[in-house]
């Protein structure tokens, strides 16, 4: 099982600080890494080598928390403490700060665009989900704020081909949202967590969402539609026209400290999980196992990835098995996974 995640290098991305979140851009070929310096770093290959292609270093007052490219590849959000998401526009090698959107009335935690590249979430310490709608004039406005948190929300996550948004809390719980009659409305609550949910991750087809917490397990919530045969064998209730969400499958004692994110990749079905015991797992669907009731196998454990917490871990679009991660130790690491034989 150690042989299964295999090193291919490491970069001092962010020095003296914490690399909170990565995040690649649609084609595969760079990504993005940003940190406690206020920073937002560019990497690309040259040969066998990753190396820093640009530093966006004027946007942000603060801590930037987390990264998201555009559908399309041409833009960066950025998420930071100071409040604000920045939206930079790629020339070349080269990106510029077009647009900041203000309102949240304390940090920004995160940021993600809709799968059509027309819509912008971000959340926020100050409770709230916000939904921003992008024109072709690449003008931003807010079209939504949804309170339906109690607690500071540290994550939002698209649907990977439907306009459904879901968002993750320290008050335990998941949240997901839809648009109904010219706005937004939540449409599901996902309890069961015990502590803070600080990371959510949908598997390629969008039926199914995975959630981590502070709790130190991993949630595997399905959806079931009304009027679907499968929500009779599951004993869901489906009431009206939303689908019902129910968590089938609950990956416990994997993890000795709390989960910060967790990564599906669209390519393997592969689960990566970064954790605050300075260590990455992956897990793998068992493939006989009743989709009802699924269960996973830890295929990859690296007890010291890193030398403090791993806060983020992101799978690469294009070439399967290719992982990277970040840690308080302020390094990207870069990991081959290979799947074990069997699975």
């Amino acid at each position: 099982m150690k042989d299964s995640l295999v090193l291919l290098g490491r970069v001092p991305a962010h020095p003296d600080s914490r690399c909170w979140f990565l995040a690649w851009n649609p084609a595969g070929t760079l990504l993005a890494s940003c940190g406690g310096d206020r920073r937002i770093r560019i990497w690309g290959t040259e040969g066998d080598s990753w190396i820093c292609k640009s530093v966006l270093s004027e946007g942000h007052q603060r801590t930037v928390r987390k990264v998201a490219w555009s559908p399309c590849g041409n833009y960066l959000a950025s998420a930071s403490f100071d409040a604000t998401t920045c939206i930079w526009k790629k020339n070349q090698d080269d990106f510029e700060c077009v647009t900041t959107l203000e309102g949240h009335e304390n940090e920004v935690k995160s940021v993600a665009w809709a799968p059509s590249g027309n819509l912008l979430a971000t959340c926020s310490r100050d409770k709230s989900v916000w939904v921003w709608e992008v024109d072709e004039e690449d003008e931003y406005e807010c079209v939504s704020v949804l309170n339906s948190h109690t607690q500071d929300v540290k994550h939002v996550v698209w649907h990977p081909s439907q306009e459904l948004l879901a968002s993750a809390s320290y008050d335990d719980t998941v949240k997901l949202y839809r648009e109904e009659e010219d706005d937004w409305v939540c449409c599901a609550t996902l309890e069961g967590h015990e502590s803070t949910v600080w990371s959510l991750a949908f598997d390629p087809s969008g039926q199914r969402l995975a959630s981590c917490s502070d709790d130190r397990t991993v949630r595997i919530w399905r959806q079931y539609l009304p009027g679907n045969e499968q929500v009779c064998l599951a004993g869901v209730a489906c009431s009206g026209s939303d689908p019902s969400w129910k968590c089938i499958c609950t990956l416990s004692g994997f993890h000795s400290r709390t989960i910060y994110d967790i990564a599906w990749c669209q390519l393997t079905g592969a689960l990566a999980t970064a954790c605050g015991d300075d260590a990455i797992r992956v897990f793998q669907e068992d493939p006989n196992s009743d989709p009802q009731q699924p269960t996973f196998s830890l295929t990859a454990h690296l007890h010291q990835a890193h030398s403090q917490d791993v806060n983020c871990v992101a799978w690469n679009p294009k070439e399967p098995g290719l992982l990277a991660s970040c840690s308080d130790d302020g390094e990207v690491a870069f990991w081959k996974y290979q799947r074990p034989e069997g699975l």
